[in-house]
């Protein structure tokens, strides 16, 4: 099967095509495991974290990726949740312990870090981390609901807000377009107030429905009782903070943070970022109850997914145009027809 592959950790500064396409054995199920022939994959800023080695895969070779719809080709032995033929998603979580929890174990298993995921035609899970595609949705437009929007939506439920309320979004991206929407279909009379470097982001927030929308560092019309970081950058964690009102919480929604503008947190003041009880919370990966509670809660709403598609051999460019803000929503990798 083809599929684009990572032999080595480097930055995609010095290598802008970290990615080889090549042909490799098609995988065979074991025991409730399905094999699924790949219709699309979307590209997450993770897959930038994974190569250039903030959160580098155990072993290589590997085939990246994990915002994966197909349908289901093979099946292994005692497989009955799906039937050949069925569309599915797989996401971030390849398998865990299956508890409430399991985002935080260490049995957890990333797909397309810790083994071979979707940037490939072919992809290998477990039945029980599989999940039916609303029909409401193309393949396209339900690839970044499996990660982009299946953390977002745990990261809306960390935020702890409440109805009437005022929401914070830094960053305007993959997952924040998909928040954004969400959060009002939630709380249908919160305010959501967006913060991101670019016109063309603030312009799309605000099409999008967003109250207000300015830069990184704009001061908003009112301090937000949360705000909800998909950035991957610390300068955004010290404006979140300085902005919150006291009692607020600031959900960072990332894997990793980048080094570039690390330095800035050194310049942190305790009376102005933390004082007042304000609190920080990680979005630590994401469960499977997560992306089973998001895809119908999504469908009702029915989310609106922009995206750019690109075909399979042009996943180096879609990383670097993700790198450099190029494209706005979300990026998919078109590896098959719909079926």
């Amino acid at each position: 099967m083809r599929a684009m592959v990572l032999r080595a950790v480097v930055g995609l500064d010095d290598n802008p095509a970290p990615l080889e396409l090549t042909e490799v054995a098609r995988p065979v199920p074991g025991p409730r495991e399905i094999v699924v022939a790949v219709s699309v994959c979307g590209v997450c800023h993770t897959e930038l974290d994974e190569i250039e080695g903030r959160t580098p895969p155990p072993a290589l070779p590997v085939i990246p990726g994990h915002e994966i719809v197909g349908h289901v080709a093979t099946q292994g032995s005692g497989s009955t949740r799906f039937q050949t033929g069925d569309r599915v998603g797989i996401g971030w979580i390849h398998s865990s312990t299956g508890a409430a929890d399991e985002n935080l174990s260490k049995e957890f298993r990333a797909t397309g870090r810790d083994v071979d995921g979707g940037y490939a035609e072919f992809v290998l899970v477990h039945e029980d981390y599989a999940y039916p595609i609303p029909d409401v949705f193309s393949d396209a437009e339900a690839a970044p609901l499996l990660c982009a929007g299946g953390v977002g939506f745990r990261s809306l439920r960390l935020a702890g807000l409440a109805d009437g309320e005022v929401l914070g979004l830094t960053g305007f991206g993959g997952s924040g377009h998909l928040v954004l929407q969400l959060a009002r279909h939630i709380y249908p009379t919160c305010r959501i107030f967006v913060f991101a470097r670019s016109e063309e982001e603030r312009r799309f927030a605000l099409e999008l429905g967003a109250d207000w929308a300015g830069d990184t560092t704009a001061p908003p019309p009112q301090a937000p009782h949360a705000i909800i970081d998909t950035t991957p950058a610390w300068k955004p964690v010290l404006a979140a903070l300085e902005c919150l009102r006291p009692g607020g919480r600031l959900v960072i929604n990332a894997i990793r943070k980048e080094a570039g503008d690390r330095h800035l947190m050194a310049s942190i003041r305790y009376e102005d970022h933390l004082w007042m009880e304000k609190e920080i919370k990680s979005v630590a990966n994401v469960t499977r109850r997560d992306l089973e509670e998001f895809l119908p809660i999504a469908a009702r709403v029915p989310l609106h997914v922009e995206l750019t598609e690109y075909p399979l051999e042009d996943a180096n460019q879609a990383l670097v145009d993700l790198r450099r803000n190029h494209v706005r929503g979300a990026k998919v990798l078109r590896i098959a027809r719909e079926h």
